[in-house]
């Protein structure tokens, strides 16, 4: 077992003793344990994973998926201390049904917190609501940050290094603090521990008719539509909507949707659409590597608007955010003959310039956008017009650069 981490396991148990174990006090008495013996000061990282290893004296080990992996480093019958490592991390939107801190110990996260007010309980394990965004930081090495069990903290984070590394010093679980809500923006909080066993094994025989092209596939989701309550009807919904879109067959089949649950459904189709969005964006990830180049996709992921966007360049030290967005978007560019790209943004192929001149003409009404400006732009020989503009502006909306023009 590391000395590190036994050392600050026991002086947890006897700050948190001297409470009488109160729920209201483990956070702060986690988030100044971790401040005052930083792990990313104290703990020898190369020595701690051979010590893992090869020691078999070690605290027991849960069955969670949690970490790539997770490694519980101390165990008391009321809290635990896990080191969790990221290699692909970016967590969804969620609360927790325990309470402590974590600290960066190696790596920088992008943390998003939010709110959520609920509209609608549809069930005890799905409601609808309104998502809003309360505060993104950029945590660096060494960063600690409590954890309020329930609805008070609900957050997310962007791991932008790999590994990126936390320590978590938590509870078991909060009694009366549960579900744990993962949150579908903008919209909906579903719980993701609750398992319908019966809408899973629909979904995985729908799978299974998309694999084969079965011509009736439209009409037994609109079927099920017709049938199933609001929180299933969701589900398939979500299952079936790329395909659906594929086949021309999803706006006859929302129809039926929002005939079925009236007010209800206008919270389905914006969830929906930023799931697909929100996929789309996070499947870059697997292809991206680079460090800034992934601080940039956090930042297209969380950031709400350019304002909030080039004020989080700014507060990592960067005094040209909007050079340095311009920068980063050529370099994940892509141009040729058949099309110019800025990630899954494309130029507008109705704008009649030569191919070559495309990329320059993207990035300087990128730049004129950043800069909040909306007058004709001269590129070169070229004047771009208003209404072009318009159609750029259009391009980049559509895309995963949205927040950039927004």
């Amino acid at each position: 077992m590391n000395a590190y981490f036994h050392q600050l396991g026991r002086a947890v148990a006897t700050r948190w003793k001297a409470t009488n174990f109160s729920l209201e006090a483990f956070p702060g008495i986690a988030e100044s344990l971790l401040r005052e013996q930083p792990p990313a000061q104290k703990v020898h990282l190369p020595r701690l994973i051979k010590d893992f290893l090869c020691n078999d004296d070690q605290p027991a080990q849960s069955q969670s998926g949690f970490g790539q992996p997770e490694l519980i480093v101390y165990d008391d019958p009321r809290f635990y201390i896990q080191v969790l490592f990221w290699f692909e991390g970016t967590t969804q939107i969620h609360q927790h049904e325990f309470s402590g801190a974590f600290h960066v110990m190696a790596g920088t996260s992008l943390h998003s917190e939010f709110t959520f007010e609920t509209v609608y309980p549809v069930t005890a394990h799905f409601r609808v609501g309104n998502l809003g965004l309360k505060h993104i930081q950029l945590l660096e090495t060494g960063r600690t940050v409590p954890i309020i069990s329930g609805h008070r903290h609900i957050h997310s984070l962007f791991h932008l290094d790999t590994p990126s590394i936390t320590v978590v010093i938590r509870t078991h679980s909060d009694p009366g603090t549960g579900p744990q809500f993962t949150y579908l923006p903008p919209h909906l909080a579903v719980d993701p521990f609750y398992t319908d066993a019966l809408t899973a094994r629909r979904t995985q025989l729908l799978d299974g008719l998309e694999r084969l092209e079965d011509p009736s596939y439209s009409q037994r989701v609109g079927d099920m539509i017709a049938e199933l309550d609001f929180e299933r009807g969701f589900f398939i919904l979500q299952n079936g909507l790329g395909y659906l879109r594929s086949l021309g067959e999803w706006p006859i089949l929302w129809k039926r949707f929002q005939q079925k649950h009236g007010k209800l459904a206008k919270y389905v189709e914006p969830t929906l659409d930023e799931i697909l969005w929100r996929d789309r964006l996070i499947g870059l990830r697997s292809s991206i590597t680079e460090v800034d180049h992934r601080f940039f996709l956090a930042l297209l992921l969380n950031a709400p608007d350019r304002v909030s966007l080039l004020g989080l360049v700014a507060e990592r030290g960067d005094k040209q955010p909007v050079e340095t967005l311009i920068r980063w978007a050529e370099e994940l560019s892509e141009t040729s003959e058949f099309g110019t790209l800025i990630l899954d943004a494309e130029f507008p192929s109705g704008l009649k310039l030569p191919w070559e001149k495309r990329l320059p003409v993207f990035l300087s009404a990128l730049r004129h956008f950043l800069a909040g400006k909306t007058a004709d732009l001269r590129v070169g020989e070229h004047w771009i017009r208003t209404a072009e503009l318009k159609r750029i502006r259009a391009a980049f909306a559509e895309s995963s650069l949205r927040a950039l023009v927004s």
